[in-house]
């Protein structure tokens, strides 16, 4: 298997993105629009039920966001030159073109309110776009 693809990858510096992606949601769905959020996806979160199993779904998202991570790194470093810029721009273009598009599709069918649409949306856009710079402005 050739693995040049990645050869380019800084691997410290997906990591702390991808930590600041997951931090940034706790402070998104804990303080900033955890309300909004609950009344939007209709979570009980009194239901002893809704709490099972969210040590698995946090893990799983992290890896998640470490995916992402490493898909910015491979678009970061095919663009030159590398500056905070660039990582804010692929950031949004991936968290507008690909996350939050995919999040609103999908919820047109379910037919989820828009409340949703955007707080989900607009978490992924601001978490790709910090990855993205995490990624871009970390030395080499």
């Amino acid at each position: 298997m050739n693995t040049d693809l990645f050869s380019h990858i800084n691997w410290l510096s997906v990591l702390v993105a991808a930590i600041a992606y997951f931090f940034i949601g706790a402070i998104w769905y804990s303080f900033l629009f955890k309300s909004a959020w609950i009344r939007s996806s209709g979570v009980i979160v009194n239901d002893p039920n809704a709490k099972k199993g969210i040590a698995g779904i946090m893990f799983f998202s992290f890896i998640l966001m470490i995916v992402a991570s490493i898909g910015l790194a491979l678009f970061i470093s095919k663009i030159e030159p590398v500056t905070w810029m660039t990582g804010l721009k692929v950031g949004l273009t991936a968290g507008i073109c690909f996350c939050a598009t995919a999040i609103c599709n999908s919820y047109l069918y379910e037919k989820r309110p828009l409340a949703l649409h955007l707080i989900n949306s607009f978490y992924n856009i601001v978490g790709c776009a910090v990855a993205g710079v995490i990624i871009s402005v970390w030395p080499k």
